[in-house]
Parts: C-alpha cells; sequence; structure tokens
C-alpha cells in the first residue's frame, strides 16, 4: 500500500545543483516525518536529513549541512531535496524513507517504508 518514488536524480559537475522529488502514496503524508537517505558506492547507508511532519523542524548530516535543503508539498504529498554546491563525495542512489509512526521526529532513526532509490552522480 505505501508507496515511495523517487526522481529527479542524474549526473551533475561539481558545484551544480539538483533538486530530488519523492512521491508518497498509501499513507496520510502530512501526519509522517520523513526522510533521505543515501548510499555511496561500496558504502553503507547515511543518513542525510530528516522533517517533521508539518515541514517546521528540519535536521541535516554535517556532511551537507549549509548545502542540502529538505522540505515538504503536504497537499502535493511530494518531499524534496534540494542539493547545492555538489561534491563528488554526494555521488550516491539517494532514498526516500518513511517514518514508523506519527511521533517519530526529523532526527530519529525509526524507518519502515523505503524508495528505489534515485541516483546522484558527481563528475568533472
Amino acid at each position: 500500500q505505501v508507496q515511495l518514488v523517487e526522481s529527479g536524480g542524474g549526473l551533475v559537475q561539481p558545484g551544480g545543483s539538483l533538486r530530488l522529488s519523492c512521491a508518497a502514496s498509501g499513507f496520510i503524508f502530512s501526519s509522517y516525518s520523513m526522510y533521505w537517505v543515501r548510499q555511496a558506492p561500496g558504502k553503507g547507508l547515511e543518513w542525510v536529513s530528516g522533517i517533521i511532519s508539518g515541514g517546521g523542524s528540519t535536521s541535516y548530516a554535517d556532511s551537507v549541512k549549509g548545502r542540502f535543503t529538505i522540505s515538504r508539498d503536504n497537499a502535493k504529498n511530494t518531499l524534496y531535496l534540494q542539493m547545492n554546491s555538489l561534491k563528488l563525495e554526494d555521488t550516491a542512489v539517494y532514498f526516500c524513507v518513511k517514518a514508523s509512526n506519527v511521533w517519530v521526529g526529523p532526527r530519529d532513526r525509526e524507518w519502515d517504508y523505503w524508495g528505489q532509490g534515485t541516483q546522484v552522480t558527481v563528475s568533472s
């Protein structure tokens, strides 16, 4: 029932920008915190950012703070990640992730459903 579909990934030069989107369905999107998690080639999962259900509180990994912005449009059931000043080390598959319950906040790691991921490649 729950479905998360990422889009917007692609190839970008260092210093460039990209906006990822996640279309959500099958649950009351506006009631849940949402997250972006990434996996670089040969590396483990890395939490990138989280946002509370209403969008008023956000959290970021130190590695992306000041460069990435998470946001959401609850009327459209869509989560976004605006990525600016991209670096080579940002190359990864980016996943949209749902909080396990309505009380989980943007800094927590209690997740249940994942999207299929979208590839972001930063190269010269």
